[in-house]
């Protein structure tokens, strides 16, 4: 069987606009529209943004070439594709690891997701000030009900997708999806910073102010680059592996970094200028961190006069990033399962499904029934996004590195991405892979270290 008909029995993209759009959905999530907003306020504002963008372009732009190109010439998931370059126990722990992420992720991303549909319901429902009361969101998620019936919910949202197949549940989903989410964004942006008093977070947002800048800037915008771009979660060797060889992957790389970015930019202008606006212009108000999604905007939307219409369209567009984002590390663990234990989709897929319900349910009640139970001072949910973003993910692109640069070659890679077209940016890609790339992944996982054993940076 050769390379094309290994592809196509085991699905494929359409062509280019499929293939961007479902990689568009992988790196659209909660990590633009929850987190990147509350880094970007954390860490100065205009200048995170400006330290973001430019990581994004040369780090990010080095790590999915590297994962697309991977998955391409082995048509396989990151087990197969590590162990085709050699049996090595630094291999097979390479493909492991990166194979073993999105299963862990797609757990507690899931009760995430859950939290955004009880919000989108409560919208629905027009409980717009109810939901602005203090102790709305810490009730909701110490309700091991009402957690749970919602966490079900998104997790069998996102199975049924997988189950549809590559190109009928992906790639159509992701169709519908990321269109109309890139429209939500600009119509709640354009909401936002229309606003009496948004004009000065819209500055505090774009215009970068050195005096903000600091170490933790750069380390805060490496961690929220991996999370957002899906970097080292082998969803890219997976999604790759789906790729026609006709595709351009350079240009579909500079596309999926360009609609990801602006997704972040305008989910910073949906959330820093609203915030602005009814604070009375107080930075302070932003230092919510991970919470200011589910409570500090819906202070804000109770506030204003269409709240509950820009509260649906809001949480409507929440819950689409982070449904694309979920199929995405859904997708990636059930291609493992069927590669490496030769399981058919569908029964891949109820596995997978069973192992969501059974570790999802742990961080889901980590916050009421399991609230006693703490890791490293951390709740379950918090210690499995510790685990999985700040130590394995690292690893898992160091490991990445080795096998490009050491095993599989730098001219290897270009053979792959010049088959299909010119790599214009051949030069800047083999001086981040083989001289900043690694720089960077050491740094991130020596801070996530120092961090965990109580470490000031």
């Amino acid at each position: 069987m050769n390379s094309t008909e290994k592809k196509l029995s085991r699905g494929t993209f359409s062509g280019h606009l499929g293939y961007v759009l479902a990689a568009a959905g992988s790196a659209v999530g909660l990590g633009n529209i929850w987190r990147f907003p509350y880094l970007a306020a954390r860490y100065g504002g205009g200048i995170f943004l400006l330290v973001y963008v430019l990581l994004a372009v040369t780090f990010g732009y080095a790590m999915i070439i590297s994962e697309t190109s991977i998955g391409r010439m082995t048509s396989k998931s990151p087990v197969g594709a590590f162990s085709q370059f050699g049996k090595s126990g630094l291999l097979k722990t390479g493909g492991w690891i990166n194979a073993i992420i999105p299963m862990l992720i797609v757990p507690y991303y899931s009760v995430i997701g859950g939290w955004v549909c009880k919000y989108l319901f409560e919208y629905i429902k027009g409980s717009t000030q109810a939901m602005a009361q203090d102790g709305f969101f810490g009730s909701f998620i110490g309700n091991p009900f009402s957690t749970e019936l919602f966490f079900v919910i998104f997790a069998l949202a996102m199975s049924a997708v997988i189950l549809a197949g590559v190109n009928n549940g992906i790639e159509k989903v992701s169709k519908v999806m990321m269109p109309l989410l890139a429209v939500l964004a600009l119509v709640v942006a354009c909401f936002s910073v229309t606003r009496n008093g948004a004009l000065a977070g819209v500055k505090y947002f774009f215009i970068p102010n050195f005096s903000n800048f600091s170490w933790m800037t750069v380390v805060a915008a490496l961690g929220q680059m991996f999370y957002s771009l899906s970097i080292a979660m082998g969803i890219l060797i997976t999604y790759g592996s789906y790729m026609k060889k006709s595709v351009d992957i350079e240009k579909t790389t500079v596309q999926v970094i360009g609609f990801d970015s602006l997704v972040a930019v305008l989910a910073g202008l949906m959330i820093i200028p609203a915030v602005f606006a009814f604070s009375g212009g107080d930075p302070k108000a932003l230092n919510a961190g991970p919470s200011l999604m589910f409570v500090t905007i819906p202070k804000v939307f109770a506030q204003m006069h269409a709240g509950r219409l820009v509260g649906i369209l809001f949480f409507v567009l929440v819950l689409f990033a982070a449904l694309t984002s979920a199929i995405s590390l859904m997708e990636c663990a059930v291609s493992t399962l069927c590669d490496v234990l030769k399981w058919k989709r569908g029964f891949a897929c109820i596995v997978m499904t069973l192992f969501v319900f059974a570790l999802g349910s742990l961080s889901s009640l980590g916050f009421s029934s399991l609230s006693f139970v703490t890791i490293f001072g951390m709740d379950i949910l918090s210690f499995f996004d510790f685990l999985t973003n700040s130590i394995m993910m690292p690893l898992a692109a160091l490991l990445i590195f080795y096998l490009v640069v050491r095993r599989i070659g730098l001219a290897k890679i270009a053979e792959e991405v010049e088959g299909s077209s010119s790599f214009k940016m051949k030069k800047l890609y083999n001086f981040v892979i083989k001289f900043v790339a690694p720089v960077f992944i050491a740094v991130i996982l020596a801070s996530s270290i120092a961090s965990l054993l109580g470490f000031k940076i």
